[in-house]
């Protein structure tokens, strides 16, 4: 396979995550809008129903994802979620209806549960070791690409909230056209995921099992025996971690955060564009630094970091500091996890399983993502409510340390090793 081909292959693999990346945050800056037009405003728990719904899809996308994928290949399954954020994209924006808009989003996130279980898995397969926890970080870079393109395209069509007339169209228009924008992308990936080929490792796995008449059917009953449990806990860990940082809130929540820092509508929407470019910037960055200083040294500086930054930024909070100061250290928060988290997360999830049971495992982890997700996103206008923006972020600081400390003694070194030879050290 040429280099050329290797790259565009990753790269249309990839497109899952950068539509996973704006479905994931265009609600965030529709969310003033939608809130108005379906009357939810004055409720944190209709709120919290409408930022979950497709965090909910995403645990049903995940749970199916590593089953479907052993017994039908990588490739069917990145279509299926190409047709699935398409379908999303056209009917969340389209429905008038609060239940219909959910069920719209509620596809939208099987498709994200099952781009984020195959993408890092597929591209991991089908690249060299040399080379592998870049081409992995190439899906988090189109994460961010996706994250960024959501937040440009919130704040071109969000128009000046100060105007009551392009008010009025904000809440009856704006937020339906910037979920509208994915279908553009979402019909491009739908098309050229056709010119991919199937995964060797899947292809390979699908010979060795129909030469021997057996069908190759892992299920969770054999990923949860003792062999696997050391590297399965090791995972979920990470994989759940990866969410109850507590970054992701910063995405989702991006109102109440900038609002509560000092700034209005129009102010928080420019600051909203400055984290994406900060989150793409240290994503480029962690594409060199992952082979060079490895998957373990990047891990442990994403959970110390962020623990240090969430302890200054809530006594910020506390202390009721406004403007510039609070925007820098939210730049810093994203742009750690951008660097480390972020990136290695779906890497070590990638790399540290068995070829038999890798489908199964990263589904099983992924799905254990999503729930770390879809708890962090509903608890948070409660835990805000309740605590403040200063007690939530230090508790996102105490969950960030106990990590360090586990990953410490538990995460491996996986830089430049091979699949089997990871095979071999973490399982036997």
């Amino acid at each position: 396979m040429s280099k050329g081909f290797l790259y565009f292959i990753c790269a249309v693999s990839a497109m899952g995550g950068l539509l996973f990346g704006y479905d994931w945050v265009v609600i965030g800056g529709a969310k003033p809008f939608y809130e108005l037009y379906f009357g939810i405003g004055d409720s944190p728990v209709m709120q919290g129903v409408a930022m979950t719904t497709a965090l909910i899809g995403c645990l049903v996308g995940a749970m199916v994802a590593g089953w479907a994928a052993d017994k039908y290949g990588r490739k069917p399954l990145l279509m299926v979620s190409a047709m699935l954020f398409t379908v999303s994209a056209i009917g969340t924006g389209l429905f008038s209806d609060f239940t219909l808009f959910n069920i719209a989003r509620f596809i939208g996130g099987i498709g994200i549960g099952v781009a984020s279980a195959l993408a890092p898995m597929y591209i991991a397969e089908v690249s060299p070791t040399e080379i592998r926890g870049r081409m992995v970080s190439l899906n988090q870079m189109t994460i961010v690409l996706g994250i960024l393109a959501a937040q440009i395209v919130n704040m071109l069509l969000a128009r000046d909230t100060s105007i009551s007339a392009e008010q009025a169209w904000n809440v009856e228009w704006g937020w339906r056209w910037m979920f509208w924008a994915e279908t553009v992308p979402a019909a491009l990936f739908l098309v050229m995921v056709f010119a991919i080929p199937e995964s060797p490792v899947y292809l390979k796995l699908k010979v060795v099992t129909e030469s021997q008449h057996m069908r190759q059917e892992v299920g969770l009953r054999e990923l949860f025996q003792s062999k696997y449990s050391r590297v399965l806990l090791l995972g979920l860990v990470i994989a759940v971690f990866q969410q109850w940082c507590g970054t992701n809130v910063i995405f989702n929540y991006a109102q109440e955060i900038f609002v509560g820092a000092g700034f209005d509508v129009d102010g928080m929407f420019i600051n909203i564009v400055i984290t994406g470019i900060a989150n793409v910037v240290f994503t480029i960055v962690a594409l060199y630094t992952i082979e060079k200083w490895g998957r373990r040294t990047l891990i442990l500086l994403g959970a110390g970091g962020l623990g240090l930054i969430y302890l200054i930024l809530g006594t910020c909070y506390f202390f009721e500091v406004k403007g510039f100061v609070m925007v820098a250290l939210v730049v810093a928060a994203i742009s750690t996890y951008a660097m480390t988290l972020a990136p290695v997360t779906w890497t070590l999830l990638a790399e540290i399983f068995p070829n038999r049971v890798r489908g199964i495992a990263m589904a099983t982890c992924t799905f254990a993502l999503w729930v770390g997700c879809c708890t962090l996103t509903f608890s948070f206008p409660s835990m805000n409510a309740a605590l403040g923006s200063s007690g939530s972020f230090w508790i996102y600081s105490a969950i960030c340390c106990c990590a360090f400390v586990f990953l410490w003694r538990r995460c491996p070194e996986t830089k430049g090793k091979s699949l089997l030879q990871l095979e071999k050290e973490l399982v036997g």
